[in-house]
């Protein structure tokens, strides 16, 4: 697993930037806990194994 930016992440996902920010907005408590504030633009590792996992995106 490796970091990726949010918009990486949005297109993996099928979805425009604004609205993975919104799906990221539910889980802020914790993403806080895994070290990602709403302003990061790159997502760590660990963040983006548990938003692949919550929204079956494909980062392999």
């Amino acid at each position: 697993m490796k970091s990726y930016t949010k918009k990486e992440l949005a297109l993996r996902a099928d979805v425009s930037p604004r609205t993975f920010a919104r799906w990221l907005a539910q889980h802020r408590e914790k993403l806080a806990e895994l070290g990602v504030s709403a302003k990061d633009k790159i997502i760590p590792p660990k963040a983006v194994k548990y938003i692949a996992d919550a929204y079956g995106i494909d980062v392999d």
